[in-house]
């Protein structure tokens, strides 16, 4: 070819018959065409390739088209544009993929709401609409609508006087960022941004509330030489408020604090898609401050007991993950909340159609990002949005919630009605607050300060000279975006609309506060790409003298560019695609900025409130620029606009917020760890989740005693349930279980000889191997056992075995293979369900099972009606495979209250556990099911229960030290064997066991390589399995010296 016509020929097909092309930009392109400017390539380059996000492609193409070399460039172009086509063909078939996916996961969620409310009669009221605490409008003439002006002491003694009386302790969770109390790196990365501000904030502003005794702000400790040394400080006290009309002079003298958890590799800053490894390892690490914190709080307030936190709250979803794992270990609430959703950025990221659904999740993480956020659902009393949009668009969009469901649920709760073992988190909107400490509302705003000889001249902050050095007519009104150079934040549409409206250019400048950067290069791919994009458009519209874009600004500096914008008269935008909440729009407002902003997500309910703008649609380019024009041109709609946000921007106080934050988390139903609870100090709060409407077993005092003879239910006597007696057959709490019961003492008695030594232990062993055959591992056990035990190289060293198999199987077969019960601490039992602990001193195999973790684990905890659920998911399943001539899931006894256990007979004709837990949630049913035994078994546990959670509960309990335990693992496991990996205990990986299990981890939401961590210290294979092995193992983790 000598030259590329059919390119232009093809493409200008491409522009007479694409319907896809808006009426809009058709007429864009005929009027392009009649002024003979029209060029194919460059329309589609712009038109296809921005849809893509392709800047690479177009750098691509511009080096193409520049080549002298006539053949060698029609080649590359040529070349370019097949690849173009491909793409556009493979966004198509993604469109139609997630077309009918979405399609079919909203039938699978109107079959699965019917099947959870069969039940349930329909002539019960569907109950609220909404819960939205504190919902401000200022055109509403209810109480609810109208908040005080929060300017007086007495005013704020009045909003915090409901907890004045009490000491609460509050843990706040942000993992990834930089976090700091003072001068943050807002903008250096993606991963510091609103939410390091918005939890720094909240965190100081709860810390300065009466009744608040302390709050910690846990977050990651980095010693890494690339950030600043203030990141690896252990500990930093969040200064107050100093405003003399704040709350901090009636506060509690504990006041806030950030924690920071050593978890990961110390040397390194670590980006929050790869954190997942290392959650365990900062939950082990919170968990040890927040039991040492407890104590010290208690002895201050001077209580026998400790102070345990009244809630642990978790930002975003690695944080709600590892907020999910504390709740759990330490039985008290979890709050969660979102900032940005996985499923919503999905979906976002498939429209783009530049990636599959595969290279998203291997780029992102997205899928176990996604799996935390349902854990999340799973474990929250209380989830906290800023809008109503989030509730109602993005988290609806999760397997575990439903808004119809989750209103029907609680119009049950309301009526005393049973849920049937259905649960769900309790959705809250509370706008964020601001502090208004800085916040100066004088005549400056509308510029009668200049020339008032009665008012000294005050310089300017540097800031200002910084911006306006760019500006040819630095006096004309400043459009004022802040925002990272992210495609999400659609600043390139701006900046087009911008260039492309010459009445604005006329009238406006546009400053662009994109972060802070160095040097481009060295900026992450994403942002330098749209910084590029930028100033490229910057110079094709030369708007050279029209546009700021310093490189710097302190977190100090950003109160000033507001200032200056509303001095100049100007206008704050947030142009970006969706907007979970929209602080800065707040922000700006205080400062009497008028606003336009997406339509998409929270502005819309900031808008309401505030009145202070216009809001438009993100992707319609000469929407943004009308709205910028109309407002910089119409003085008095700008003064208007501005005189609405200054007076009702207060009802977006940090006071406000923390006031129904608070009136929330005390609603919640309060849960401590059993065997310190002081019941005359219980907090008398409403039962406000579902979860306890069907409680069949709600404090079990079941200290019992087994023994190996005897009659099975000879010595059982009426169990208490909550302050009535009721007279329960041991058939029906531990399944015929062949051992006999007889009540026995409380284990917190010091003379107790059956109490558990585990916490004198030097080092305690863990057996986790899950194996099909109970004789193959209690042998493992037993060599693993002899080992220990073999010389005085293990002085002082506990045995725990943590298994699927349930007490009285692994009772069974100890003897057989040469095992006494004496010889262990403890049985984690059941994949996590069960406790016990044998008699050491005991002639005979005496047993005795942990009350107390039985009612830690039974939050959430469906009984008899969960268990109803599952056979009629079974029997669904066995109908589906008929032709097999038998049963495919067969109920077994799992001899436990804790436990429902299911056989597998053809794993291929059975759902993976990832479709299980989806069904789960769909119908509202907050349980864990494990695959384990080589996929021949499925145990059903609750939601709190797990081998890894057993183990912290017993560092909760007994104190033992975890970077003190051993876990012996194999290469492989169940369901459940990322939960034992990582975290501060010391890992022996047994080489060649458990391979088989490999085939229930081939079909996950995720690979295991995005959780278990490579190259762990703590962590070591076992080449050759026996005595000489396994201490060569333990030399390597120092655990023997050798």
């Amino acid at each position: 070819m000598t030259a590329n016509d059919w390119i232009s020929s093809y493409l200008e097909a491409i522009l007479d018959v694409d319907s896809g092309i808006s009426e809009k930009n058709s007429k864009s392109s005929l009027l392009l065409r009649e002024r003979g400017r029209f060029s194919p390539a460059q329309y589609f380059v712009e038109e296809v390739i921005t849809g893509f996000n392709e800047t690479d492609l177009h750098r691509s193409w511009a080096r193409a088209s520049s080549i002298r070399n006539s053949e060698e460039r029609n080649t590359r172009l040529e070349n370019m544009s097949w690849r173009i086509w491909t793409l556009a063909r493979k966004k198509k078939q993604i469109e139609t993929e997630e077309t009918q996916r979405k399609a079919k996961k909203k039938l699978d969620r109107e079959s699965a709401r019917r099947e959870a409310t069969v039940d349930m009669p329909e002539d019960v009221i569907e109950g609220e609409k909404g819960d939205v605490v504190g919902e401000i409008s200022p055109r509403s003439d209810s109480i609810r609508g109208k908040f005080p002006r929060v300017s007086s002491m007495e005013t704020m003694a009045n909003l915090a006087s409901p907890h004045s009386n009490k000491k609460l302790y509050l843990v706040l969770i942000s993992l990834h960022g930089l976090i700091r109390g003072e001068d943050m790196e807002l903008g250096r990365d993606s991963d510091t941004g609103g939410q390091v501000k918005y939890v720094v904030e909240l965190a100081r502003a709860l810390g300065s509330m009466p009744g608040v005794y302390r709050v910690d702000l846990l977050t990651r400790q980095i010693l890494s030489p690339d950030v600043h040394w203030t990141y690896g400080e252990p500990i930093e006290m969040l200064n107050p408020v100093s405003s003399p009309n704040y709350l901090h002079e009636i506060g509690e003298g504990g006041g806030a604090y950030i924690i920071r958890i050593p978890f990961g590799p110390k040397d390194k800053y670590l980006s929050k898609e790869t954190l997942w490894p290392h959650i365990p390892e900062f939950v082990d690490g919170a968990l040890s401050h927040i039991l040492q914190m407890s104590k010290v709080l208690g002895k201050q307030i001077g209580s026998d007991q400790p102070l345990w936190p009244i809630a642990i709250h978790g930002h975003y979803a690695d944080a709600g993950n590892s907020a999910a794992l504390l709740s759990g270990a330490l039985n008290v609430p979890m709050i969660f909340t979102g900032h940005s959703l996985g499923r919503d950025k999905l979906e976002q990221l498939l429209k783009q159609g530049r990636q599959s659904r595969e290279e998203i999740n291997s780029a992102y993480k997205i899928m176990r990002r996604i799996e935390a956020e349902e854990i999340t659902l799973d474990a929250s009393e209380v989830i906290i949005t800023s809008t109503k949009q989030e509730i109602e668009e993005q988290w609806r969009l999760y397997d575990g919630f439903d808004p119809v469901l989750e209103r029907k649920l609680r119009a049950r709760i309301k009526n005393n009605l049973s849920c049937y073992g259905r649960f769900m988190p309790r959705m809250v909107v509370i706008p964020p607050g601001m502090e208004f400490r800085n916040v100066s509302q004088d005549a400056e705003l509308d510029g009668e300060a200049e020339g008032n000889g009665d008012t000294p001249a005050t310089p300017d902050p540097p800031i200002w000279a910084e911006i306006m050095r760019f500006f040819t007519n630095p006096r004309k009104p400043m459009i004022l975006a802040l925002a990272r150079p992210d495609p999400k934040k659609n600043l390139i549409t701006l900046v087009k609309a911008f260039g492309e409206s010459r009445a604005l250019r006329d009238l406006a400048n546009l400053t662009l506060i994109m972060g802070n950067r160095d040097v481009i290069d060295d900026m992450s791919s994403t942002n330098s790409s749209v910084l590029l994009s930028i100033l490229k458009l910057i110079d094709n519209y030369d708007l050279y003298g029209q546009v700021a874009y310093p490189k710097h600004h302190k977190q100090s500096d950003v109160a000033d560019i507001y200032r200056l914008a509303a001095k100049t008269k100007g206008v704050f935008i947030n142009p970006a695609f969706i907007e979970p909440f929209g602080l800065t729009l707040i922000e700006a407002a205080a400062r009497g900025l008028p606003i336009v902003a997406t339509k998409n997500g929270g502005p819309v309910d900031i808008h309401r409130v505030l009145d202070n703008g216009m809001l438009v649609d993100p992707h319609d380019q000469q929407s943004i620029a009308d709205a910028l024009l109309k407002l910089v041109a119409d003085k008095q709609l700008w003064a208007r606009c501005r005189d609405n946000g200054l007076k009702n921007i207060h009802l977006f106080s940090w006071p406000e917020h923390c006031k129904a934050y608070l009136a929330r988390v005390i609603s919640c139903k309060q849960r401590q760890p059993r065997w310190q609870t002081n019941d005359s100090d219980q907090v008398d709060s409403d039962n406000d989740s579902p979860g306890n409407s069907l409680r069949d077993i709600k404090d079990l005092s079941l200290s019992l005693k087994l023994s190996l003879d005897g009659d099975k239910n000879e010595g059982v006597g009426n169990l208490v349930l909550e302050g009535r007696e009721k007279s329960i057959d041991t058939k029906e709490l531990v399944k015929s279980f062949p051992l006999k019961f007889s009540p026995s003492e409380s284990m917190d008695k010091p003379e107790n000889s059956r109490l558990p030594s585990l916490s004198s232990r030097k080092f305690i062993f863990v057996i986790a191997l899950d194996l099909d055959s109970l004789a193959d591992m209690l042998e493992v056990t037993k060599i693993i056992s002899e080992a220990g035990r073999s010389d005085n190289c293990f002085k002082n060293v506990g045995f725990i075995l943590s298994t699927s198999w349930s007490m009285s199987e692994i009772n069974h077969s100890l003897e057989k293979v040469g095992l006494k019960s004496s010889y262990f601490d403890a049985f984690i039992c059941s994949s996590g369900s069960e406790i016990y602990y044998p008699e050491q001193n005991a002639a005979e195999s005496h047993y005795m099972i942990d009350p107390d973790y039985q009612t830690h684990i039974d939050y959430r905890w469906g009984g008899e009606s969960l268990r109803n659920s599952l056979l009629r998911w079974s029997a669904a399943v066995n109908d589906k495979a008929k032709g097999n001539g038998e049963s495919i899931i067969t109920e077994l006894d799992s001899k436990s209250y804790h436990c429902y256990r299911f056989r597998i007979q053809d794993q291929s004709l059975v759902p993976p556990v990832r479709e299980i837990r989806r069904w789960m949630r769909i119908h509202a049913l907050r349980c864990y099911p494990v695959y384990c035994k080589n996929s021949e078994t499925i145990n059903v546990i609750p939601i709190l229960a797990s081998r890894a959670q057993a183990l912290r509960y017993l560092h909760v309990r007994w104190g033992i030290d975890l970077s003190n335990v051993v876990v012996f693992m194999g290469e492989c496991g169940g369901s459940d064997y990322e939960g034992l990996h990582g975290g501060l205990h010391r890992t022996v990986i047994l080489k060649g066991y458990c391979l088989e299990s490999r085939k229930i981890h081939t079909n996950r939401n995720y690979p295991l390589e995005h959780v278990v961590p490579t190259d762990n210290p703590r962590s070591v294979e076992c080449e050759k399995f026996d005595k000489d092995g396994i201490k060569a193992a333990l030399a390597k983790l120092s655990v023997l010296k050798g």
